[in-house]
């Protein structure tokens, strides 16, 4: 796979524009709901005054979208910002969606938070005991890690499910811990859980999301279901 910064050493430090974004063809599995929550932590411009702000910014991208941004590229152009005045919050916001829109051939939401959304009550799969997890709970897996399939170094993120049918305990933690060696991205390993899951045990309401640590300031967090509207929000575990 070939990118224009992903594992490359720069040079030097430069500002970047939208030139620089660059995408990834999405390795769809067509499950039919889904979305990505990216949360980026340094987000920083200037008003008309030009005074500087830093804020928390929210994108949100479709499962279904022809591509997927790269993200040491969405950094380097989220980070040219930090010096360019603008007269409205709206009008970062319009330049960004614009920008990502032209990228990925879809839409794409964003909005400025001030607060995350709080963590769900949920079982932990990691002290739980019995055989089985009872149904319409949501499952909370503590210590997940996938390897990222260019830099080869470690994702480290938390697992949440919520099932209408009961899963079975020692399957789950024997499949999630599995992931500890596997190299994909974070939409991909999300999608192979879901798909998985909704194989292996047939249930009729699956919901599938990782809540992945941040990397450059910035975290993914794929979500991914069999029903349109998602009982997952932009949470975390721990709140800002």
């Amino acid at each position: 796979m070939k990118t224009k910064v992903l594992g490359k050493k720069l040079k030097k430090f430069d500002v970047y524009g939208k030139d620089h974004l660059d995408s990834i063809p999405r390795n769809s599995k067509k499950i039919k709901h889904g979305i990505d929550i990216w949360n980026v932590y340094d987000f920083m411009f200037k008003d008309k005054k030009e005074v500087p702000h830093l804020k928390i910014l929210e994108i949100i991208i479709p499962s279904n979208s022809k591509f997927i941004v790269e993200s040491k590229s969405m950094k380097l152009y989220l980070n040219s910002f930090y010096d360019v005045a603008f007269d409205n919050q709206a009008e970062i916001l319009k330049k960004i969606k614009r920008d990502l829109k032209s990228l990925i051939k879809d839409e794409v939401e964003l909005k400025f938070l001030n607060k995350f959304s709080a963590e769900p009550k949920n079982i932990n799969l990691n002290q739980s005991k019995g055989k089985t997890i009872q149904r319409e709970k949501i499952i909370k897996f503590n210590g997940f890690r996938s390897i990222c399939p260019v830099t080869s170094q470690p994702d480290f993120a938390n697992i949440y499910i919520y099932s209408s049918d009961p899963l079975s305990r020692d399957w789950l933690l024997s499949y999630l811990t599995s992931f500890k060696d596997h190299g994909d991205f974070h939409e991909q390993c999300i999608e192979s859980i879901f798909n998985n899951i909704l194989t292996s045990f047939n249930p009729k309401h699956l919901e599938v999301a990782g809540r992945f640590q941040r990397r450059g300031g910035i975290d993914i967090n794929p979500v991914r279901g069999t029903h349109k509207k998602f009982l997952f929000k932009n949470f975390r575990e721990f709140n800002q």
